[in-house]
């Protein structure tokens, strides 16, 4: 599912010049992506087009994120540390980075890569159409780590 949503990246640099639905699936299937993969990212992708739930008090810039249990089952140190070097950078808002965490928690039971949590990262701000520093743009596209789990794609 992460190569395909590298190459959505990659390919429609601009979010609205990505098809949707059935002909985004086509294009995926002719580059050669298999269907099980192209359906886990369209109902990934999906979540990503909804509207995000606020929570109940609005986080502020400089607000602290506690993380719950079942977050920090999922986002290791590393990808917290990652998260905050980004706010801390002004890359993210407190509301986008509660976006990437809600993408993260919307995959299958795992826990996440650095790398992992670099391409969600960077679908969420393709989303909103923000412009990426070229740096950001460098750290998020390198992948520096292994993938502990190599059956998931």
């Amino acid at each position: 599912m992460f190569d395909i949503l590298v190459y959505l990246f990659e390919n429609y640099v601009h979010v609205r010049a990505c098809p949707e639905g059935d002909q985004l699936a086509r294009k995926l299937s002719a580059a050669g992506f298999e269907n099980e993969e192209i359906s886990e990212a369209l109902v990934w992708l999906e979540g990503l087009r909804r509207e995000p739930e606020l929570p109940e008090i609005a986080p502020e810039n400089d607000s602290v994120r506690i993380f719950a249990s079942e977050e920090l089952n999922r986002l290791d140190a590393d990808c917290r540390g990652f998260l905050a070097f980004l706010e801390d950078a002004g890359v993210l808002d407190a509301l986008t980075r509660e976006m990437i965490i809600e993408r993260a928690m919307a995959l299958p039971d795992h826990r996440l890569t650095r790398s992992r949590l670099k391409v969600i990262v960077l679908m969420v701000l393709w989303r909103q159409e923000q412009s990426i520093d070229t740096l950001i743009l460098d750290e998020l596209l390198t992948e520096e780590d292994e993938d502990p789990d190599p059956t998931f794609h």
